[in-house]
């Protein structure tokens, strides 16, 4: 799979939003985005007038860019979520926030998408009693993830355990002493707080 290894804060500047790829940084003074809110590039700042079909182009790079997935993988989870049940943009987002990556990183585990899909990685967790690698794996209702034990001792999970909870969307809960998660509940659209239009992106398949 192709990896976009140039300034990630560029990605931001080119969707005119910030993206929150970068942890902490995005919170702080010290982001490239509130210094230079310009596209990147000579003519950053001379933005055209974008059609239809360019915003939203830009709609889907922007999610796409968010949640750290390829083309052909993002338009499987479209395709999957034309097949669901109920409003495909909604399933489309409860899918991408399902993925284990996302997961981790709302429970507060990983600072950034990009830091927790490596901690997935790296095997660090279990879900279910079973090791799962495989950031793109998709959670249900019910699932526990831990992290597996004889990587509790490691000073990354020892740091995370005398953390307070994060503030998380009421789907999931996290005990940062046990390193025990639990999925509670399908993620609904009022809990993704990023400021996506999905159905721009369904428009955009549609055609």
């Amino acid at each position: 799979m192709a990896t976009y290894r140039e300034a990630k804060c560029r990605l931001c500047r080119r969707e005119g939003g910030k993206l929150f790829l970068k942890g902490d940084k995005c919170y702080s003074g010290k982001c490239p985005f509130e210094k230079r809110p310009l596209a990147p590039g000579a003519h950053g700042a001379a933005r055209k007038k974008v059609s239809e079909y360019g915003q939203q182009l830009r709609e889907k790079q922007k999610v796409k860019r968010i949640y750290g997935v390829q083309e052909g993988q993002f338009r499987s989870y479209y395709e999957q979520a034309d097949r669901m049940k109920g409003i495909t943009g909604e399933n489309m987002l409860s899918l991408l926030e399902r993925r284990l990556d996302n997961v981790i990183f709302r429970m507060g585990i990983g600072a950034s998408r990009a830091q927790s899909r490596q901690l997935v990685s790296h095997g660090h967790f279990l879900v279910n009693g079973k090791k799962v690698n495989v950031p793109s794996y998709i959670v249900k209702v019910g699932d526990i993830i831990t992290v597996k034990e004889n990587k509790t001792s490691n000073k990354y999970f020892e740091e995370i355990k005398s953390m307070k909870a994060a503030n998380m969307p009421k789907w999931v809960e996290f005990d940062p002493a046990k390193l025990e998660g639990k999925i509670l509940s399908l993620p609904a659209r009022d809990d993704i707080d990023s400021q996506i239009a999905e159905h721009m992106i369904v428009e955009l398949y549609s055609k």
